[in-house]
C-alpha cells in the first residue's frame, strides 16, 4: 500500500514539475508571469463533472467548505497545488527511522 502511496505521490510532483515549466514557457512567450489556476486544469481534464462541483459541495457538504476553502484552493497555481500533494503524500508515507537510543540488533531479536 506504501508503494501506490508513493508512486502517486511521485506522479504528483512530476505534474507539478510539468505544469511549472508550461507555465514557465507561456510567461516567456508573453513577457509577463503567467500561473494556470488549478480549477482552469481541472475544468479542461474534467469538463462535464466540474460545473456539478460546486451545487454538489454546497448542497451535500456544507455551503462554507466551497466558498472560503475549495474556491482558493481551485485559485491556486496548478504547480503549486499538485506539489504540495505530492510533498504531503511522500511524507507522510516515507519510512519511519529507527528511536533514538534502540540498538538495530534488540529490534530484530524481538521480532524473531
Amino acid at each position: 500500500m506504501r508503494f501506490i502511496g508513493r508512486l502517486i505521490g511521485l506522479a504528483l510532483l512530476a505534474g507539478a514539475f510539468a505544469a511549472a515549466v508550461i507555465d514557465g514557457a507561456r510567461s516567456i512567450a508573453a513577457s509577463h508571469v503567467i500561473f494556470t489556476p488549478l480549477g482552469e486544469t481541472l475544468y479542461w481534464a474534467f469538463p462535464n463533472k466540474m460545473p456539478l462541483l460546486q451545487p454538489f459541495i454546497e448542497r451535500q457538504v456544507h455551503p462554507l467548505l466551497w466558498d472560503p476553502i475549495l474556491l482558493h484552493l481551485l485559485l491556486a497555481p496548478t504547480w503549486a497545488a499538485l506539489g504540495v500533494l505530492g510533498l504531503a503524500l511522500l511524507y507522510a508515507l516515507r519510512k519511519r527511522p529507527p528511536p533514538i537510543g534502540y540498538s538495530e540488533r534488540d529490534r530484530w531479536r524481538s521480532a524473531l
